[in-house]
């Protein structure tokens, strides 16, 4: 495996102004995913702060969280939990609606999908102002597993998502400020 620093990760994310709204400037990580030696680099990143933590599910919110989220299940040598948008889940499901910064959407998982004997580590690509976050721990609190914590790639401080997370232990690895 090559050897690459956080930093280069930051190279490797690409901003889109006025998507998916003109007021929103997008945080492209395609170009991340694309290099397999940065992909490592964030999976392994993304595990580590949880790997005494005796995780037993990862939870992944769709649809970017899904890109990193079984990577990671897999270097904790534990299973995965898709988190979707409504409708997309087959079976019957537990709803949490939330407010976006560009508008309203929901997430739903299966209600078998994680219970109180699971450890679950929730994994997402960005956090901006919490609302999907947020969504997601009350949905895995809901079924009640215990939440250990969340991993992000992206954390957009300055929308303040981290503080609307009742003390959910959170690690992201590139933390914008502006």
């Amino acid at each position: 495996m090559t050897v690459m620093d956080v930093g280069r990760l930051s190279t490797l994310v690409r901003d889109v102004p006025g998507f998916p709204v003109p007021e929103v400037t997008f945080k492209d990580i395609t170009p991340l995913l694309a290099d397999p030696d940065a992909l490592r680099l964030a999976t392994d990143l993304l595990a580590a702060p949880f790997e005494d933590a005796s995780v037993t599910t990862v939870a992944g919110i769709e649809a970017r969280g899904f890109v990193l989220a079984p990577a990671v299940a897999l270097v904790l040598g534990c299973g995965f939990v898709p988190l979707r948008k409504p409708g997309k889940l087959p079976y019957h499901t537990r709803k949490e609606e939330y407010q976006l910064e560009y508008g309203l959407d929901a997430l739903e998982v299966h209600v078998d999908g994680v219970g109180p004997d699971d450890r679950v580590l929730l994994v997402d690509d960005v956090i901006a102002t919490g609302g999907t976050a947020r969504a997601a721990t009350n949905l895995i609190r809901g079924l009640d597993a215990e939440l250990v914590g969340m991993g992000v790639l992206i954390e957009l401080a300055f929308l303040g998502g981290r503080e609307t997370l009742d003390g959910v232990d959170l690690h992201s690895i590139l933390t914008y400020d502006s």
